[in-house]
């Protein structure tokens, strides 16, 4: 670190930027003087950095001890007894202990007692964060009309105006929902032609008349939660099922609502009750001043100051923190609704280490701490309601830990955790744990993770991508694996996601804490997921990952047809999944792969790794859709990445493919990622000169190091290309059509 641009206080040098942001912007209003603050991180960095190195070393040692075991298996049908006698005698897997339940308090209802979709979204982009956290509410007129849930057939394509055809079909589409989630007592939502209160010794009911002239209302009248007027006029009938909201919204002169004979004008629909911030797999943060960036971002959010400028339809556009929405109650009373989805935050990694903050013997620091640190100084905000909106009603930060394996790592980061509260003046258990089920050492000993953090825990989830990529890492050295298509079926993948769910309920998640599943990728393909991804909460899970708020409201009417709590109800009495299962090595074994299946599956990795390694090193985007080989658009963020390089890797190392046919293929796939960016003016071309391209070589160091990266991450090549393209800058733009 340059001095001439740090501050130094105690053993730590700070990078001045980071420096003047917590003294100028993060402490004032906290009660933490900012020198004590860096005081108190350079006591935790002294007194727990040699644990975290500890940790990381022991990572490394626990899977040369595996390889050692897998070389020496290969060719051989493998015992599962004799492999779990194995894995237990090196402490890959631990004993379970007896059965408990959680205790975590002071949990916000939106995880404990809610079920719903949850976004995930880069904290480094000011407009996308807002997005997201305003997505608690979203039209249901707007989702459908502008996806492909609803056909273009027949007259009903979208265009620049408005398609009264297709309006009729989104409509439809919404009567048939309402039909399910807040059925009358007769008749059908299509069929109402009036909406009227009703006031009985002043409890206000709803009336709703049919166009036969029917008076009917609600089957179960408790779905009534509330109204809205306007000058004596009806604007809004506030209704909820499964404890989430719908609210009917009424203009007789609207452009849609004009067309209805109540003058229903949308149908809103409460979507994303929760969304991480995430200041990890989807950002590209290499450095202090792109670390700044995030957490500033994030204190406008937990000050509700946050703004995003920008164009839209030619006008200029100012977005910032919706308000909480207020309706009148049945009874008289007002009723006020969050207007924002509840915020949790995402830090790095154990493994991830920074020079925005080094020791004064110029050692790296690890950046998890860091991270913790300002990034809880910065929720204390909200605890101390110095914002314009309230995030946590319940005085609780919720911060999300990737990639740990086992308990011992969590019982580090619950050390960290209370050395931080103390640190800045917060009571024990302030700070959440959400724990991502996505490490092999994690899922196997998923219950003693969970009773590691019985007093913090809030979160677990599933995800195919970064289990997928430990999974492989894990057993690179046994065997060839299985192609990605063929991975979602295997049968660990089926036995994790089952058993996932099966420890939280008899941890004792339902009613405190959620239940997680992974994200739906293909953010263009709205039709496939309102098929599909029903499966999650029909699993027993409380919520499950979309990649845009418009996703967020239409998986939110998965959760009003399915009772997610009686559904972990009646799977609680189900034989749990099966470890033996989970165990299973996704190996080909004596399948054979022919040479245009080998070659099908490779120019698709390559073409997904160098699709997102240009924008991450060559323009720091860390989370983006990026076009696969078929130009369908994916939601990519590291994890994608992870699984990518990692597949090559073992399949290169087992002889399937050879390193000139990977930079072949490569060099192929880069001619097709040009031209897919060809219109991008900020990127970079590849293919003109492979040699000297920093995003190519990046991605070929991604997979010919992929065995020496600790756990299979990527994070040392990317930010070692990114801190390169940095330096040296982009390149004068070429002319991709070229390539």
């Amino acid at each position: 670190m340059d001095s001439n641009n740090s501050v130094v206080i105690g053993n730590l040098q700070i990078a001045k930027c980071l420096y003047d942001l917590v003294k100028l912007e993060i402490a004032p209003g906290t009660g933490i003087d900012p020198d004590s603050f860096w005081a108190s991180l350079g006591s935790i960095v002294r007194d727990l950095e040699p644990k975290n190195a500890e940790m990381m070393s022991s990572r490394v040692m626990m899977h040369a001890t595996v390889d050692a075991w897998h070389i020496a298996k290969q060719d051989k049908v493998i015992d599962i007894e004799e492999y779990k006698d194995f894995l237990t005698m090196i402490g890959y897997l631990l004993p379970e202990g007896e059965g408990f339940q959680i205790e975590t308090l002071n949990v916000d209802s939106e995880i404990s007692e809610l079920a719903g979709p949850q976004l995930v979204v880069p904290v480094d982009n000011a407009r996308y964060a807002l997005n997201a956290a305003n997505a608690r509410w979203g039209s249901l007129f707007d989702a459908l009309y502008g996806t492909d849930v609803i056909s273009g057939e027949n007259g009903a394509e979208r265009g620049k105006g408005y398609n009264t055809t297709r309006g009729k079909h989104v409509i439809s589409f919404a009567w048939k929902f309402l039909d399910q989630a807040v059925p009358l007592i007769d008749g059908k939502y299509g069929d109402v032609t009036q909406l009227q209160l009703k006031d009985t010794n002043g409890t206000t009911s709803l009336l709703i008349v049919l166009k036969n002239g029917q008076q009917t209302s609600l089957a179960d009248p408790s779905q009534f939660r509330g109204f809205n007027l306007e000058a004596g006029v009806l604007t809004s009938i506030l209704l909820r099922n499964n404890g989430l909201h719908i609210d009917i919204q009424i203009d007789k002169d609207h452009y849609i609502g004009c067309s209805h004979p109540v003058g229903v004008k949308d149908v809103v629909l409460e979507a994303a009750v929760t969304t991480i911030q995430d200041f990890e797999d989807s950002v590209a943060a290499v450095d202090a001043e792109d670390k700044t960036s995030l957490y500033r971002n994030w204190l406008g959010l937990m000050k509700g100051s946050l703004e995003a400028e920008f164009m839209k339809d030619g006008e200029r556009v100012t977005r910032k923190l919706n308000s909480d929405r207020t309706y009148v109650q049945p009874d008289g009373g007002r009723l006020t609704l969050p207007g924002r989805s509840l915020m949790l935050m995402r830090n790095v990694g154990l493994h991830m280490y920074t020079d925005a903050v080094v020791t004064t013997d110029n050692e790296k620091i690890p950046e998890g701490f860091l991270d913790v640190m300002i990034s809880v100084l910065i929720a204390k905000h909200d605890l101390l309601g110095n914002s314009t909106v309230s995030n946590s009603r319940t005085g609780s930060i919720y911060l999300v830990k990737p990639k740990l394996h086992g308990p011992g790592e969590i019982t580090a980061t619950l050390e960290l955790f209370a050395r931080v509260e103390k640190a800045l003046g917060l009571a024990p258990n302030t700070i959440k744990i959400g724990i991502m089920d996505e490490a092999r050492r994690t899922t196997v000993n998923l219950k003693e993770c969970i009773r590691a953090a019985i007093e913090r825990v809030i979160f677990i989830n599933t995800g195919f991508m970064d289990r997928t990529g430990d999974e492989i890492h894990n057993v690179m050295k046994a065997g060839p694996v299985l192609p990605t298509s063929r991975m979602k079926s295997a049968p660990w993948i089926l036995a994790y996601e089952d058993w996932n769910v099966d420890i939280g309920i008899e941890c004792g998640f339902p009613g405190k804490a959620q239940i997680g599943k992974g994200m739906w990728a293909m953010p263009d393909e709205m039709k496939k997921m309102v098929d599909s991804k029903i499966l999650h909460p029909n699993s027993g899970a409380s919520t499950a990952w979309v990649p845009s708020p418009t996703a967020a409201t239409l998986h939110a009417m998965h959760y009003h047809q399915v009772n997610v709590r009686k559904r972990q109800t009646e799977l609680a009495g189900r034989t749990r999944a099966s470890l033996d299962d989970i165990l299973t090595l996704p190996l080909l074994g004596k399948d054979q792969l022919n040479n245009e299946e080998i070659q099908n599956e490779l120019d698709s990795t390559a073409q997904s790794i160098l699709g997102y390694v240009a924008r991450w090193v060559g323009q720091g985007v860390g989370c983006s859709k990026v076009p696969d080989i078929s130009n369908i658009g994916l939601m990519e963020d590291r994890a994608t990445l992870r699984i990518s390089s990692q597949l090559v890797a073992n399949w290169l190392f087992h002889g399937i493919v050879s390193q000139e046919q990977i930079i072949e293929t490569f060099e192929k796939m880069a001619r097709v990622v040009d031209q897919q960016n060809m219109n991008d003016s900020k990127y970079c071309v590849m293919a003109e000169d492979f040699g000297k391209s920093i995003e190519f070589q990046a991605a070929l160091d991604l997979v010919f190091k992929a065995l020496d990266s600790p756990n299979g991450l990527t994070e040392k090549v990317l930010h070692q290309r990114r801190w390169e393209r940095k330096v040296a800058g982009v390149p004068k733009l070429a002319d991709s059509s070229k390539s």
